[in-house]
């Protein structure tokens, strides 16, 4: 029996999820499956990706093999680095604290590569936002003076004159009195 490890969909449309499952090789994308290992978000940025390191692992070095999009996964997550190490082990190249310290150390590198993504991707999230408040305020503002430049030419134009001095309404309303007199 030829043995998978690959994604099985579900979630809605165009919003999909995958399950992580081991399967026989002639069962179905979504059918039947012998254990599911983990879960694929491809939605987020970065994609979430949870599966049980150790039962991959343990498929691997059993024979499962990985479809392509997993293989990825497990290479992104040091899975297949892990079974390099141990296939090291077992040919006597290396002894197995070596191998575990190789992997501890490439695992904490790769752990802090994911946050400084996360990080960066949240600090430019929050830019953004601020320079679109920003840009915002300035309309804002630029909104509101034009409104008082407005209001201030209607006060202008609506102002009774000094005294001594006749507006245009007054001057001939006068030459009408006068020429009715």
């Amino acid at each position: 029996m030829a043995v998978k490890i690959r994604l099985a969909r579900r979630g809605r449309k165009k919003a999909a999820q995958f399950d992580i499952v081991v399967a026989d090789s002639r069962s179905p994308r979504d059918g039947r499956f012998i254990e599911k290992i983990g879960t694929y978000n491809p939605q987020t940025n970065p994609a979430t990706i949870n599966f049980d390191g150790d039962k991959a692992f343990d498929w691997i070095m059993k024979g499962a093999q990985p479809t392509d999009t997993v293989r990825a996964m497990l290479s992104y997550r040091g899975v297949l680095y892990r079974k390099h190490l141990q296939l090291g082990v077992i040919k006597g190249a290396i002894s197995q604290e070596t191998a575990d310290e190789r992997y501890t150390a490439w695992k904490e590198q790769k752990d802090a590569k994911i946050e400084g993504k996360r990080t960066n991707l949240g600090n430019a999230k929050e830019e953004a936002r601020q320079q679109r408040l920003a840009a915002e305020t300035k309309v804002k503002e630029a909104r509101t003076e034009a409104q008082r430049a407005k209001q201030a030419a209607l006060e202008a134009a609506n102002a009774p004159a000094a005294e001594g001095e006749t507006t245009d309404a007054e001057a001939s309303a006068e030459t009408t009195e006068e020429a009715g007199a």
